[in-house]
């Protein structure tokens, strides 16, 4: 069998660009102190002979491991068949990629998965971990400040003292849930129900208190609980007509749960928007715009809010549970390049936008 050929070395290199090796080396490592001029013919370098730089020895001069732990605590099922991970992975993913860093994906099937997870994280693998889709007693939080590494959590964290001492990004959950409900009063309709999302869940209990701004004297009957997926809004909604059979509205907590609403009122014979009009929450294309009518929905940005936690992250300000090894911003700056955050603070929260379409 023919021998692989030798990988090219940071001593071929410097020869191939006429520097020292040391020099080299500040390049490829992302170090200041070399002129523009060397660092043009080291990177020329690197590019004809395809080197690359092995990552274990490198994170020994750099301790850094240019890799990035994403924790979702949700099962595989629900992370793969829901859009909205998908699309908050996209941001995140897109934001790594362009600062060359892996991610590294870690799911919690349940509780046993924690120790897991907190292992991994621990033991020095990656730079940092982004959490989201946690719940109000999940136990992550605090095994992950043990771990020590820095964190930025998707949502509004739920657990006590965490608002306070956790970098996070979210969207205005109830400032778009008010948005929702006040579009259904502003059609005429008296009797709007809200399905809502898991209870433990911050977001779907900020899309609650929005529901609840606009109508304080709704009707318990008028709110029953969902799980932001297909067949909770199915069960939601048949609970409702149950109920109240005269319902003329319905804000969903999310995309998917108003796709099942959407079914159930078929089923039932409910015209939409005629006799029943329909809001949801997220905007997933895919969810709003195949819905039977379309779907009127709350758009927040998925997408930039994972791209927007992964910058925060690799500049440097996150913590971890708000007590882990974070670096301060221009050290993060440093070591990965200039990273755009429109927020100097510890949270960002992005706004959201009523999107209309045929069901309301």
């Amino acid at each position: 069998m023919p021998q692989a050929a030798a990988r090219p070395t940071l001593e071929a290199v410097a020869a191939r660009a006429g520097v020292s090796r040391a020099t080299v080396s500040r390049v490829v490592n992302g170090e200041a102190g070399v002129r523009e001029v060397l660092a043009v013919k080291v990177r020329r370098a690197v590019k004809e002979l395809g080197y690359v730089p092995n990552r274990a020895a490198r994170s020994l001069v750099t301790r850094r491991h240019d890799a990035v732990a994403v924790v979702i605590a949700e099962p595989e099922t629900r992370v793969f068949a829901d859009p909205f991970f998908g699309l908050q992975l996209r941001g995140i993913s897109k934001e790594l990629t362009a600062r060359d860093v892996q991610l590294v994906l870690l799911l919690t099937e349940g509780r046993d998965d924690h120790e897991r997870v907190g292992r991994y994280l621990a033991g020095g693998h990656v730079d940092g971990a982004l959490v989201f889709s946690l719940h109000l007693d999940d136990p992550l939080p605090g095994i992950i400040h043990g771990a020590g590494v820095p964190t930025v959590f998707g949502g509004r964290p739920g657990w006590a003292g965490g608002v306070g001492s956790a970098r996070y990004v979210d969207c205005d959950n109830r400032g778009g849930a008010r948005q929702a409900v006040r579009h259904l009063v502003g059609l005429g309709r008296t009797r709007v129900a809200h399905i809502t999302g898991p209870p433990d869940q911050t977001s779907a209990v900020d899309r609650h208190d929005g529901y609840r701004d606009v109508l304080p004297t709704a009707d318990p009957d008028l709110t029953a609980t969902g799980d932001f997926t297909p067949a909770g809004g199915e069960r939601a909604m048949r609970l409702l007509l149950d109920r109240r059979p005269d319902v003329d509205a319905v804000f969903a907590a999310n995309d998917l749960s108003a796709s099942g609403a959407l079914r159930v009122l078929r089923e039932s014979g409910r015209r939409v928007p005629q006799d029943v009009a329909v809001v949801g929450f997220d905007d997933m294309l895919p969810v709003a715009e195949q819905a039977d009518p379309p779907l009127t929905t709350v758009r927040q940005d998925i997408e930039e809010m994972g791209r927007l936690m992964a910058a925060m992250l690799l500049r440097g300000q996150g913590q971890a549970g708000g007590g882990g090894g974070a670096g301060t911003a221009e050290e993060g700056d440093a070591a990965y390049g200039e990273v755009d955050v429109e927020d100097d603070g510890a949270c960002v929260v992005l706004p959201t936008e009523l999107v209309r379409r045929e069901s309301a």
